[in-house]
Parts: structure tokens; C-alpha cells; sequence
């Protein structure tokens, strides 16, 4: 008589089966293919076909594990840490294919490359931290980028460099690059959104700063820039509602103090220069006035005709004044 058996109980003879599957020597094969050096190795060499850089240094670290004198595996290792610029791992990698294999003139011209990249990276940050931003493109793009295209800490001082140039279309492209590899990279997002900023595109500079801080909330950079512009934006605002309302010198006050925030957030000082001078004229002192115009048409001298259809009806609203007062 055979019982039925439910959902958990398995029948005797198909449990049988199951672990005569599990135990058998195919399996056991196949495992232990896997477990292979060549097996791994090749592995690791498709990943790399595939950039997939990290996969192929785990596979490689596995590989060596098992046979700890497989030369073409410290060399493609080599490959991959000086590709993400871990260059004191890579050099100990090469010397070691060296040891195994004395002599080998390819595997000497790729250490004789990592060293130039290497030296070339701690001269970027040199010339970064004497302010010869084109030095730093150099070393990066002729060097270090060429011999360790992964290299994270070369993108990122590239992108600084960019940034302090004032090339903030160049910045907005390298970052991308990096945030579609690493969504979540902080530098990167910190950069981006001081590109934007300085682009005086707000909107889009705090998307980037409130993605960051809910990343790292305690990250203090992040926290200086979105507070940053928080408060200017505050005391924008502020200045262009005392306008409004007629409160002419405390809008004037604000308008200073908005301007004294970042003297060199050119892109949106612009504005508050035009809006200062406006008030400026209303209020009759003509001098500073004509030097906060002075200032707008130093960022843009394409403003003349703006600034014209600024002032001209208040200038000849005092002027209308004047000719009251004197036929009084």
C-alpha cells in the first residue's frame, strides 16, 4: 500500500536519488573544475574582456590562492591594480611574475609605466597644491590616465582641477562618468553640484548636495555648500521682498550681504549687482549706484541695454523731481 505524502515529506527512494546526485562523482567533477587554477583564470581573463575589473580581481586573488606560483596570474593582476591605481600592490605583483620569469621585456616595460603613472599622479596633486591647474591636466591626461584609465583618484583631482579653471561644462561631463560607474560617490556628487551652482543652476546643485547628504548627513563639505546656498538664496529673496515692499535701505543691506556671501559666483552676482544698483538709484545715491552697475557690466558686458531699461525711468522719475522742486 503506498501513502500519499505531503508538501515536506519527500519519499524515501526519491531522497535516495537526490543524494546519490549530489554525491556522485560528476558532481564532485565539476566542483573541483571550477576550483582549477586554469579554470579560474580563465574566468578572470573574460572578465576583463568585459571590464569588469573587480570580478576578475577576485577570480585572479582566488587563483592564487590555489597555485601561488601562477605567474600570468600576478601579471594580470598586476593589470588590474594598476589600472584602479593601487600601484604599490601592482609593483609587488610584477616583481613577482619578474622573479618567476627574469628578464621578460613586456612585463618590465608595463612596471617601467605604473612607476611613471605613479610618479605622474603625486606630481598632479603637487602642481594641484601650487594652483597650476593646466600642470595637473597634463600629468592626468598625457600619464596617469593612460596607463590606469580606472584610476578614480586621478578622475576626481581632474575634476578639482576643471572646477577651479572655471570650466564647469567639463566638470558636469567628468563626474558623469564617474556617477554612472558609482551612483553613490560623494565627491563626485559634491563637484557636480558645485558645477551647477556655478552655473547659478540651483535647483539641479541641491538635488546634487541633498542626494549626498542623505548618503552622509555628517559629511562636512556637502553641508557647507547646500547651507551655502540655502542662505543665499535666503537673503536674495529677502533683498528682492524689501524692494517690493518699499523698504529701500534695509533691501540695499541685503543685496550687500548676498553679494559678500560668494564674491565669485559671478553667474548669479550679476543679478544681485543689477538689483542693488536699481535700488541704489531709487534711493538717490548716484555714486554707488554707478558702481554696483559698474560691477554688473564687468561680469557681462552685454548688459548695457538692460541696464539702460533699468535705470532711465527711475532717472527720469528724479529728474522729474528736480524740475518740480525748481518750478516751486
Amino acid at each position: 500500500m503506498v501513502r500519499a505524502w505531503g508538501r515536506t515529506a519527500l519519499p524515501p527512494l526519491l531522497i535516495l536519488c537526490l543524494l546519490h546526485l549530489q554525491y556522485s562523482p560528476l558532481v564532485f567533477a565539476q566542483e573541483g573544475q571550477e576550483k582549477e587554477p586554469a579554470t579560474l583564470f580563465a574566468r578572470a581573463s573574460e572578465m576583463m574582456n568585459l571590464r569588469r575589473y573587480d570580478g576578475a580581481l577576485g577570480l585572479l586573488n582566488a587563483v592564487l590562492e590555489v597555485d601561488p606560483n601562477h605567474s600570468e596570474a600576478y601579471r594580470q593582476r598586476a593589470s588590474v591594480l594598476r589600472h584602479k591605481c593601487r600601484y604599490k600592490e601592482a609593483e609587488i605583483d610584477y616583481n613577482k611574475y619578474l622573479e618567476l620569469n627574469p628578464g621578460t621585456a613586456t612585463v618590465e616595460k608595463e612596471l617601467s609605466q605604473l612607476l611613471q603613472a605613479q610618479s605622474s599622479l603625486q606630481s598632479a596633486y603637487g602642481q594641484f597644491d601650487s594652483g597650476d591647474f593646466s600642470k595637473v591636466l597634463e600629468y592626468i591626461n598625457k600619464i596617469v590616465l593612460v596607463f590606469s584609465p580606472g584610476c578614480l583618484k586621478a578622475k576626481l583631482l581632474k575634476a578639482k582641477a576643471l572646477l577651479a579653471q572655471k570650466d564647469y561644462s567639463s566638470v558636469i561631463s567628468e563626474t558623469g562618468f564617474i556617477l554612472k560607474e558609482d551612483e553613490d560617490n560623494l565627491d563626485a556628487l559634491l563637484l557636480r553640484g558645485q558645477a551647477y551652482y556655478y552655473l547659478a543652476d540651483h535647483d539641479v546643485a541641491s538635488r546634487h548636495y541633498q542626494k549626498g547628504l542623505r548618503l552622509d548627513p555628517e559629511h562636512s563639505d556637502l553641508k557647507k555648500a547646500y547651507f551655502g546656498l540655502k542662505n543665499l538664496l535666503k537673503k536674495s529673496k529677502s533683498a528682492e521682498d524689501n524692494a517690493a515692499k518699499g523698504k529701500l535701505r534695509l533691501s540695499a543691506e541685503d543685496y550687500k550681504k548676498a553679494l559678500a556671501m560668494d564674491p565669485d559666483h559671478t553667474a548669479y552676482n550679476v543679478h544681485l549687482y543689477l538689483g542693488l544698483c536699481k535700488t541704489l538709484v531709487i534711493l538717490g545715491r548716484g555714486k554707488e549706484a554707478i558702481s554696483s552697475c559698474t560691477e554688473a557690466l564687468n561680469i557681462d558686458s552685454d548688459l548695457v541695454d538692460a541696464l539702460i531699461q533699468v535705470t532711465l525711468p527711475v532717472w527720469n522719475h528724479i529728474e522729474h523731481q528736480c524740475e518740480c522742486r525748481r518750478h516751486v
